[in-house]
């Protein structure tokens, strides 16, 4: 049976440094200033034996109100609740401040299990913190360094019984279902089991204060991610995954990218690089504009990154419901669209309200089509019928007098569709005319928007002893070094 651990604490205690230790993998950003995570970020955990899901939260701040310190201190609470355990950290250096001591009174009223963690505590330093943790009221504390792995023994030995309790509470209330299932995890009414289905990866990108967070919250339907009117809030890609109206995907909600001049500080470059190496792991890139101010430079570049990657994108527009004149504007966006992102020509084009929901259901059709084309294979009889057709109707051309011949053409892969046509003279192949057959291929087999790559390979490309000098036989040679022969 597998449950939730919650990691909370003041800000810089190292709540990101143990999670990244227990999944084994640098998720979440780290950095010496104090309030880096803002967002719950969720991982799967291995520790010895254990399996669990443990959350890394935001540091817990005083503050109750409205503030972005009252509204990050409200999602550690949610994440309070909705634990199995709570794994409350201090810093043994700090020794235990008035905060901590706030906190643990809060913590033994919501929580019914809490473990009492001093970090930091290497070194005769952390001893006094350490014995201050007693004090606390919550039980002896581990001795934890989560920098280096230390304490981990100690904190398995807590989790264990608690794993254990989990585990029996489960096996009562499960009920007993009992579903035949073949090979490929169908059962026999030929309804395939959700476990089997794989999520398909898709990022929300964008400049700051576009709504990305906004947007996940209204498609997830409950207050997940911290918003608000202050930009950049989200620091770092936090996935989450979700069923979205029969659609199983992983979101990954992203920092707002600003033009690279403009990224000084070494957290926001962090962030930055977080989300480009989203965009690299997605499968659809949902790039959301705002309304007001849609198609800047950097909404060019974001989009024109995610096609050089080789995703499935879709233009969101959001703050749609405060445009006065509608029509005027979408026929403004569609026209900038085709002049100012003309490698993504037909991909959707999407208006939506993250506030207030509307386009939503769109924003879902449209992202479940542009992974479909992504898919797309097309077979090589196909290909070549159509290839006829093209020639037929504009040949290539012959620079130098040299005709370009085109054999034949088949798709090489999917995701995004590649495609590989045999001619000659490659190197002659005008890149006009290597558009014409793209854009003929998005139009004649529904291909809109997604990156096509079209490859042209000569059969000399192949050929393992092209560009080797031609040699002499050593009979040959032999024979023609005894100079004319004597009769």
């Amino acid at each position: 049976m597998s449950f939730t651990l919650a990691i909370v604490g003041r800000p810089n205690v190292g709540k990101s440094t143990l999670f990244n230790r227990l999944v084994g993998k640098r998720l979440a950003l780290v950095d010496n200033q104090p309030g880096v995570t803002r967002d719950l970020r969720e991982g799967e955990a291995k520790l010895g034996d254990l399996r669990f899901t443990v959350i890394d939260t935001a540091g817990l701040e005083e503050a109750t109100d409205e503030s972005l310190q009252g509204r990050m201190r409200k999602l550690t609470e949610r994440a309070v609740d909705m634990a199995d355990i709570c794994l409350f950290m201090i810093d043994a250096r700090a020794g235990v401040t008035p905060t901590d001591q706030i906190f643990a009174d809060i913590l033994r009223k919501r929580s019914a299990h809490v473990i009492l963690a001093a970090n930091k505590s290497e070194g005769a330093a952390a001893d006094a913190g350490v014995i201050e943790a007693y004090g606390l009221g919550l039980g002896e504390p581990i001795r934890l360094s989560a920098e280096h792995g230390e304490g981990l023994n100690d904190l398995y030995s807590q989790l264990m019984p608690l794993a254990d309790e989990f585990a029996e509470r489960a096996a009562k209330d499960a009920p007993l279902i009992d579903v035949a299932l073949d090979e490929d995890g169908i059962d026999e009414d030929g309804v395939r089991t959700p476990s089997m289905d794989k999520p398909m990866q898709i990022a929300v990108v964008g400049r700051p204060n576009a709504g990305k967070s906004t947007l996940i919250n209204k498609i997830l339907g409950e207050e997940r991610l911290l918003t608000g009117p202050e930009a950049g809030i989200t620091r770092d890609a936090i996935s989450l995954t979700l069923d979205w109206d029969g659609l199983p995907v992983r979101m990954f909600d992203t920092a707002g990218m600003r033009k690279k001049a403009k990224v000084q500080e070494k957290l926001e470059k962090l962030s930055v690089g977080d989300g480009l190496r989203a965009v690299k792991f997605a499968e659809v890139v949902i790039v959301l504009l705002d309304a007001a101010i849609p198609f800047e430079q950097q909404d060019l570049r974001i989009a024109d990154l995610a096609e050089r990657e080789g995703r499935a994108v879709v233009v969101a527009v959001n703050k749609w419901d405060i445009e006065d004149d509608k029509q005027a504007k979408l026929r403004d966006l569609r026209e900038s669209f085709e002049r100012l992102l003309p490698q993504l020509r037909g991909a959707p084009l999407v208006t939506v309200s993250a506030k207030t929901g509307k386009g939503i259901e769109r924003l879902h059709d449209a992202v479940a089509k542009a992974y479909d084309v992504w898919n797309r294979r097309v077979t090589t009889a196909q290909l070549n019928r159509w290839l006829a057709g093209m020639l037929e109707a504009h040949p290539p051309p012959a620079p130098g007098g040299k005709r370009i011949k085109l054999r034949y053409m088949t798709q090489a892969k999917t995701r995004p569709p590649g495609f590989v046509v045999m001619c000659s003279n490659t190197e002659k192949m005008p890149a006009s005319y290597s558009r014409y057959l793209v854009n003929g291929l998005r139009e004649d087999f529904d291909m809109p928007g997604t990156p096509i790559r079209l490859h042209m390979r000569s059969q000399s490309d192949q050929n393992p002893y092209k560009g080797r000098k031609k040699s002499t036989p050593s009979r040959l040679r032999k024979h023609l070094g005894k100079g004319p022969h004597k009769a």
